[in-house]
């Protein structure tokens, strides 16, 4: 099996983007609520510390990203570009907040950008302020490498999205499968769908890809020894560890704490039943005793329990057990398919496939309120939900372009949109 072996270097440009304060300063953490209203962000155009070509296009390009950011996020909304007539050019050292109140901006976030001390590198320095206290926030200092702009930006994003408690959503990563260049492998992409990286060329069929929830690690199934084997992927070290290799084993699931692994094998007798072992592949346990299928094992954020699913009544039906395999409750309801759980960040909300006339279309189960959403509506199958980090928004794969493709939607239906177009691509597991 040919892996990417990724540098160190590498990997941290992947996952993160260093920062410097630009002053010493006590972290702030404003909290927010769901339901409650976005905040409306005044990010007025960059200053350019000179006109160097370089300059100019990353400042357009760094502010372009953290507004596309900021749209998608739901707890912010960029100001309409149109508002900015009606205010006076942004002067940083002077900054009169009573004109961005004026506009109905609750935050100001003042870019600049200048030329780096390494050749073709820039300098971005990003600060925010409270309009109405006319208070500054937060500050923070990025040097980058053209190359590396889109990730400053989503760094800085997720900056923001921190100030309110909130987990880093733009720079998380989507694990998937896809065939375009012949075969199952394992992808790697950003959570908008760019950057998209392979990361197995094994020529046979790797699939159900899951996050570690540390980023650094991938469960994954593959076939490359002639049998469904399941693995686990050191993305720093490009180190690969065998979890099972005898029966069919597949669908794995790292538990929120980090120290769990769930998957799903035949390994006794013959059916698919579920079992645990230690993050690192080891002291294997298994949790479900039944002649029935088990499978689609899902953690709640406690780490405590494990939502599946089971035909042990008949047909596909989703159940919770604790994470020792104890109290098994049924929790799906009116419909006789209903298969792939995946358990919201969260915890109050699970996400699911149902089977209704041959369609196949996403749900979300509130568990506090027994209340049902469905989230997709379309003549087609749509399968394979997961959660972002911040429990707002999905990954799933759908056919409802003609062949299967990965799409993301928002937890209440809104703002679909096509991340893969290349090949047919399934199987998304977003990173926590």
């Amino acid at each position: 099996m040919k892996i990417i072996k990724f540098s160190p270097l590498f990997l941290l440009f992947i996952f993160c983007v260093s920062l410097i304060p630009l002053f010493t300063q006590q972290e702030v953490v404003l909290s927010i609520r769901e339901g409650m209203p976005a905040i409306p962000v005044a990010c007025p155009s960059f200053h350019q510390e000179d006109n160097h070509p370089l300059v100019k296009e990353a400042a357009q390009t760094l502010r372009d990203i953290l507004l596309a950011d900021l749209r998608y996020s739901r707890v912010f909304i960029p100001l309409p570009e149109s508002y900015y007539q009606y205010v006076p050019p942004l002067n940083p050292q002077n900054i009169q907040f009573k004109n961005w109140e004026s506009i109905q901006a609750k935050l100001l976030f003042v870019g600049s950008v200048s030329q780096g001390e390494k050749e073709n590198s820039v300098v971005l320095e990003g600060k925010i302020y409270d309009v109405k206290s006319q208070r500054f926030i937060l500050g923070r200092k990025y040097n980058i490498d053209p190359s590396l702009l889109r990730l400053a930006a989503h760094k800085m994003a997720d900056e923001l999205m921190k100030l309110y408690g909130e987990p880093p959503l733009f720079t998380s990563k989507i694990v998937f499968v896809s065939n375009r260049d012949g075969n199952d492998e394992i992808y790697l992409m950003d959570y908008d769908g760019q950057n998209q990286v392979r990361l197995t060329y094994n020529r046979v069929r790797d699939y159900m890809p899951a996050w570690a929830p540390d980023r650094k690690k991938i469960a994954y199934t593959s076939f490359k020894e002639g049998q469904a084997i399941l693995y686990i992927l050191d993305l720093e070290q490009g180190k690969l560890t065998t979890v099972q290799n005898e029966g069919t084993n597949f669908a794995p699931a790292f538990s929120p704490d980090g120290k769990k692994l769930a998957f799903c094998s035949t390994l006794e007798e013959g059916n698919s039943e579920i079992y645990v072992a230690q993050s690192n592949g080891t002291k294997i346990r298994r949790l479900t005793f039944n002649k029935a299928i088990d499978t689609a094992p899902t953690w709640s954020p406690t780490s405590r329990e494990i939502a599946f699913t089971s035909d042990r009544s008949g047909t596909p039906q989703i159940y919770i057990m604790d994470a020792e395999g104890t109290n098994i409750r049924h929790v799906s309801f009116g419909g006789n398919y209903h298969d792939a759980p995946a358990w919201a960040p969260t915890g109050e909300r699970l996400a699911y496939v149902s089977r209704v006339n041959l369609i196949f279309d996403l749900y979300i189960l509130n568990l506090r309120t027994n209340q049902i959403i469905k989230l997709t509506e379309s003549n087609a199958r749509n399968e394979s939900p997961a959660w972002s980090p911040d429990g707002r928004h999905l990954v799933f794969s759908s056919n409802r372009k003609g062949t299967i493709q990965i799409f993301s939607i928002d937890y209440d239906g809104t703002n679909l949109r096509q991340l893969t177009f290349q090949g047919e691509n399934k199987l998304p597991d977003w990173s926590k």
